[in-house]
C-alpha cells in the first residue's frame, strides 16, 4: 500500500471519528433540551391555576368578572386538558427519534415544541395575572371604595358647612354630590353582586370625578367671593367716585364713564350664570377681564385727581410765562423791523420773530380754552397737565431762540463798525506796500503785481460804498472783508518777492563783474539786464544771472543770498553795532 493510500485512509477514519463525535454532541445536547421541556411543562402545571378557579368559584361572581373568569377558565382547561398532554407525547416521540440518531428532523421538531411551549405558557401565565387581579378585586375595591367614601363625606360636608361662599354654584354642587352617592351606591352592589371589574371602572370613575370637584371648590370659592363682595363694591365704589369728579369738576375723556361701569355690571351677572352652571375655565377668564376693565377705570379717576395739583400750582404761573413772552416777542419785532432799516436781515430773523410771536399768540388761545374748561368742569386735568408740560417747554425754547435772535442783531453795530475800522487799515496797508515798492526805484512794476494792487483796490473801494449804504447786508460785507484780508495778504507778499528778487539782482549782477571777460557770464549779464530792465521780470533775472554764477563758481550764489537774509533778519541796532 504506497504511502498516498495511507494517508487517505487516515484522513477517512479521522473525519468519521469526527463526525461520529459530532453526532454524539448534538445527540446528547438535544436530549437535555427535550429534558428541560419537560421541566417547563410541570412547572406550568404547578402554576395553581387550578386552586384559582376553585377560590373564584366560591366567590359567587357575576357581570363583566364572571364573564372574564369563565373565559379565561377556557383557556386553561384548554392548556391543561389538551395542550400540555399533547406536548408531553411530543416530547417522548421527539426522544425516540433523537435516540434514533434521527437528528435533523429531531432538531426541527424541537423548534415546533419550543414554540408552542411559549405560546402555552404565555396563555397561562396571563390566566394567573386575571384570576389573581380578580382574587384581590374584592380586597382592591373595597380599599378604594373606603377611601373614596371618606374623600367624598369630608367635602360634602365642607360644601355644607360653607354653602354660603359657594353662591349660584350651590345647586349644581349639590348635583354633583348626589351623581357621586349614586355611583357609590352602584359601586357597593356591584360588589356585593360579586362583579368586581365593573365595580372597579364604577370607583375609577368615581375617583375622577372627585378629583375634579376637590380641585373645583376652592376655585369656585375665590371667584363667588370675587362676584359676590369684591366686584359689586369696587362698582359701587367707581361710580361714586365718578359723581364725586362731577362735583369737583373733573372730566374724563374718550369713554363714557358710566356707561362703562355698567357694562360692567352686565359681565358680573354674566359670571353669575357661569359660576351657576360650573363653566369655572370661562369664569376664571370673565372674572379676570372683569378685574382688569375696574382696574383700568380706577386709573382713569387715579390719574386725574393726580394731574389737578400741577395743573392748580401752574394755572398763574404759566399765564405769566405767556404774557411775559408775548410782550417780549412784541419787542423783539419792533427792534428787528427798525434794524431792517439800517442792515439786510438775511436768514428771515424778522419773518421767523413774526411767526414765533403767532406760534405764542396760539399758546395763549389754547391756554385759554383749556383754564375755560376747567372753569365749566368740563376740563380733563390729565390731558391739559401734558399739553401745559409741552407748553412749559415751548416756551423755553422760544425765549431761548428770541434771546439768540438779539444777540445776532445786537452784533451788527459792533460789526460795521469793526468793518469800517478794517477798510481803513487795509486802505492804509496798500498805501504802504505801494509807497514801499515805490522807494526802491524800480525800472518799473509787474504785470501780476499792477492787476493784483488794482484788484485790492477795487475790492476797498466796493465794500466801503456797500458800508455807505442805507442798508446794510453785514454778512455779505464780512464775506468781502475776509476776501479782503487774503488779497491784502497776498499783495504784500507779492511786493515783497519783488524788492527782494530786484535785490538779490543786483548784488549778484555786481559780484558777477569778476567773471564779465567769461562769455557765459557776459551773456547771462545782458539776458539779466534784459529782463530786469525791460520786462521787469525780477524773478527770471534772478534765475538767469544766478544760474550761470553758481555754474563759473559754485556755492557764490547761495553765498549771496545767505548773507542777504541774514541782513534782512538782523535788526537796524544790531547791524549799527
Amino acid at each position: 500500500m504506497s504511502s498516498i493510500q495511507s494517508l487517505i485512509i487516515i484522513s477517512i477514519v479521522v473525519l468519521l471519528i469526527a463526525a461520529t463525535g459530532s453526532m454524539l454532541m448534538l445527540n446528547r445536547r438535544q436530549s437535555k433540551i427535550l429534558s428541560f421541556f419537560e421541566q417547563d411543562l410541570n412547572d406550568l402545571e404547578d402554576l395553581g391555576i387550578s386552586a384559582d378557579i376553585k377560590n373564584l368559584a366560591q366567590m359567587e361572581l357575576a357581570g363583566e368578572s364572571l364573564k372574564t373568569f369563565n373565559s379565561w377558565k377556557k383557556v386553561y382547561e384548554k392548556a391543561n386538558e389538551k395542550l400540555i398532554p399533547d406536548l408531553h407525547t411530543r416530547i417522548e416521540q421527539c426522544q425516540e427519534v433523537n435516540t434514533h440518531y434521527n437528528l435533523l428532523r429531531a432538531r426541527k421538531e424541537i423548534k415546533a415544541i419550543d414554540s408552542a411551549i411559549d405560546s402555552v405558557s404565555e396563555d397561562l401565565n396571563k390566566t394567573k395575572e386575571v384570576f389573581r387581579q380578580l382574587l384581590e378585586s374584592n380586597r382592591a375595591n373595597k380599599l378604594q371604595y373606603d377611601s373614596l367614601i371618606k374623600i367624598y363625606r369630608d367635602i360634602r360636608k365642607e360644601v355644607l358647612a360653607a354653602s354660603f361662599y359657594y353662591g349660584p354654584a350651590l345647586e349644581k354642587i349639590e348635583d354633583e354630590l348626589s351623581e357621586l352617592e349614586r355611583h357609590f351606591n352602584n359601586a357597593k352592589n356591584l360588589s356585593a353582586q360579586g362583579d368586581y371589574i365593573e365595580g372597579k371602572r364604577v370607583l375609577e370613575k368615581i375617583d375622577k370625578r372627585l378629583a375634579h370637584l376637590k380641585d373645583l371648590l376652592p376655585r369656585i370659592k375665590k371667584e363667588q367671593n370675587a362676584i359676590q363682595d369684591v366686584y359689586p363694591e369696587q362698582l359701587d365704589e367707581l361710580t361714586d367716585a365718578y359723581r364725586k369728579m362731577k362735583v369737583d369738576k373733573l372730566a374724563v375723556s374718550k369713554i363714557d364713564f358710566l356707561e362703562e361701569v355698567k357694562k360692567l355690571q352686565n359681565l358680573l351677572e354674566e359670571s353669575k350664570d357661569l359660576e351657576s352652571r360650573l363653566e369655572i375655565e370661562k369664569l376664571e377668564a370673565n372674572n379676570n377681564k372683569l378685574a382688569k376693565k375696574i382696574d383700568s377705570l380706577y386709573d382713569i379717576i387715579t390719574k386725574e385727581y393726580s394731574a389737578r395739583p400741577f395743573v392748580q400750582q401752574n394755572q398763574d404761573k404759566i399765564l405769566r410765562l405767556l404774557s411775559h413772552l408775548e410782550n417780549g416777542s412784541s419787542q423783539l419785532i419792533d427792534k428787528l423791523e427798525h434794524i431792517d432799516q439800517s442792515y439786510e436781515l438775511t436768514h428771515g430773523e424778522l419773518q421767523e420773530a413774526k411767526d414765533l410771536l403767532k406760534e405764542v399768540t396760539k399758546m395763549e388761545e389754547k391756554y385759554n380754552y383749556d383754564v375755560q374748561a376747567l372753569a365749566d368742569g368740563e376740563g380733563v386735568y390729565s390731558e391739559i397737565k401734558e399739553r401745559w408740560l409741552k407748553q412749559l417747554k415751548r416756551i423755553s425754547e422760544i425765549e431761548k431762540r428770541e434771546q439768540e435772535l438779539v444777540d445776532e442783531v445786537d452784533g451788527l453795530y459792533e460789526a460795521e463798525k469793526m468793518a469800517n475800522e478794517s477798510i481803513a487799515g487795509f486802505k492804509q496797508d496798500v498805501a504802504l506796500i505801494y509807497r514801499r515798492l515805490q522807494r526802491r526805484n524800480l525800472p518799473g512794476k509787474p504785470d501780476s503785481f499792477i492787476q493784483m494792487y488794482t484788484l485790492v483796490v477795487n475790492e476797498i473801494s466796493h465794500t466801503s460804498q456797500e458800508l455807505n449804504q442805507v442798508r446794510i447786508n453785514m454778512e455779505k460785507i464780512s464775506e468781502e472783508m475776509i476776501q479782503i484780508s487774503d488779497d491784502v495778504d497776498r499783495l504784500k507778499k507779492e511786493a515783497d518777492q519783488i524788492i527782494n528778487y530786484a535785490a538779490l539782482v543786483e548784488l549778484t549782477m555786481q559780484y558777477s563783474n569778476k567773471y564779465r571777460s567769461n562769455p557765459k557770464v557776459a551773456k547771462a549779464r545782458r539776458a539779466t539786464m534784459d529782463l530786469y530792465s525791460r520786462a521787469y521780470n525780477y524773478k527770471d533775472a534772478l534765475d538767469t544771472i544766478a544760474t550761470v554764477m553758481e555754474q563759473v563758481e559754485p556755492g557764490s550764489y547761495q553765498r549771496i543770498e545767505s548773507a542777504y537774509y541774514f541782513q534782512l533778519s538782523t535788526p537796524e541796532d544790531d547791524q549799527d553795532d
